[in-house]
């Protein structure tokens, strides 16, 4: 069957680093964009980043300068590379997967989807 598997996430000051990996298995993964979601309580999942099969990235602007997306094909894995982080930045993060239309974090495009590790950033 299909697995996201997410890992990485912990508790980090204000200005720290962490680096989150998705393990995937049971689909072609060098098919597929991936990306990156997050989700507060109460709020809506929202798109993070986005790699592209060609490699390509894709940011939201929260996070664009401080987040790298990267991917290797050879181990079937996405990493999410989070620095000089924010307490806004706390929430659950969430591996996904998405196999048609353009690459960018889109939920309605979200074929398969992780069960999210969480991220916490303390001020």
């Amino acid at each position: 069957q299909v697995q996201l598997v997410e890992s990485g996430g912990g508790s980090v000051q204000a200005g720290g680093s962490l680096r989150l990996s998705c393990v995937v298995s049971g689909i072609t993964f060098r098919s597929y964009c991936m990306t990156w979601f997050r989700e507060v309580a109460g709020k809506e999942r929202e798109g993070v980043a986005a790699i592209a099969r060609d490699g390509t990235t894709t940011y939201a602007d929260f996070v664009k300068g401080r987040f790298v997306i990267s991917r290797d094909n050879t181990k079937n894995t996405q990493y999410l590379q989070m620095n000089s982080l924010k307490p806004e930045d706390t929430a659950m993060y969430y591996c996904a997967a998405q196999r048609w239309g353009d690459c960018y974090p889109s939920k309605d495009k979200v074929n398969w989807w992780g069960q999210g590790t969480q991220v916490t950033v303390s001020s």
